[in-house]
């Protein structure tokens, strides 16, 4: 009964499925491992988000390159402040304002960003009302923080600011404003002074919870739903064949056999039942050239006996 099996069409079949199984199942497992990932590392990241600006301080070149394990660690640098720079459209508490920026020029010649703090209002029209900075040597702490990109909340995309205003904090849309080398990393000071509130510093991207997390948490439930569907749809040919072996061997199912020798039947009696008025047709054709002839023969006879 399940000779059926050892036929070429079934050794694809089981080939088939015993390559499947384990790649489903090895890709679900692949998608569930980078949902963990990415819980941990958002876990991690409000810990460190929470836990930012109270452990010791450490010299900036220790924390560099800014990755997510650095984000939020409180740095140190020492240096001279260069300019400064408004960055508008930033929001604090639910209230609009701006970000006051200082180029601090620290001893290697590199200039770090410095966020001294939030503003309310408009930057374009509070420009002059600004903090100044301060003259001489100083030492800045803070959390350290990654250069923003085109994906960071708050950012100004659209360009065209008024001069002294800067819509991204990164080296890259610092490097066509000064003549020196930026760090690619910024740094919001723990106490703000002048009248201006403390920025708190931001977990750092791709370690929260986003749409990419529940996507990965999707792809594995769909990876182990392809796993049972393959495992289905095997059993279901393995029962139908089976079925259709059952039947052959109880005659419900003609064998090839008798199927050949019916068809044959089937094709003699159909050649008989054409032949069957061929020779009507062909009697029919006799009967009447005989009367034609008789005919002929009675009207030669008449003509004979007027003469």
């Amino acid at each position: 009964m399940y000779r059926f099996l050892l036929t070429p069409r079934w050794w694809g079949i089981n080939l088939f499925l015993v390559l499947a199984i384990p790649f489903c199942v090895f890709m679900g497992s692949w998608q569930l491992g980078r949902f963990e990932d990415r819980v941990e590392s958002h876990e991690a990241a409000e810990k460190r988000s929470h836990e930012a600006g109270k452990g010791p301080a450490r010299p900036l070149t220790e924390l560099l390159p800014v990755d997510k394990e650095t984000s939020g660690e409180r740095a140190t640098a020492t240096g001279r402040w260069d300019r400064q720079l408004l960055v508008p459209g930033r929001e604090l508490d639910g209230k609009q304002g701006y970000y006051v920026l200082g180029l601090l020029r620290t001893d290697g010649g590199k200039a770090l960003p410095v966020v001294r703090g939030w503003l309310p209002g408009e930057a374009g029209k509070a420009k002059a009302e600004a903090p100044k900075l301060p003259s001489g040597e100083v030492t800045v702490t803070g959390a350290l923080q990654a250069s923003e990109n085109s994906g960071t909340d708050g950012v100004h995309k659209a360009g065209g600011l008024p001069e002294g205003q800067l819509g991204m904090i990164s080296a890259a849309s610092l490097v066509n404003l000064v003549p020196y080398e930026v760090y690619d990393a910024w740094v919001t000071v723990d106490r703000s002074s002048d009248g201006m509130t403390a920025v708190p510093p931001s977990a750092p991207q791709g370690s929260g919870l986003d749409l990419k997390a529940f996507q990965n948490l999707g792809y594995t439930g769909e990876w182990f739903i392809f796993a049972g569907f393959v495992v289905f749809m095997w059993f279901r040919l393995f029962r139908r064949e089976v079925e259709f072996a059952k039947d052959a061997e109880l005659g419900l199912v003609p064998r090839e056999d008798e199927a050949g020798s019916a068809n044959g039947a089937s094709g003699a009696a159909s050649a008989g039942d054409e032949a069957e008025p061929a020779t009507a047709t062909e009697a029919g054709a006799e009967t009447q050239a005989e009367a034609e002839a008789e005919a002929g023969t009675a009207s030669g006879e008449k003509a004979k006996a007027q003469s």
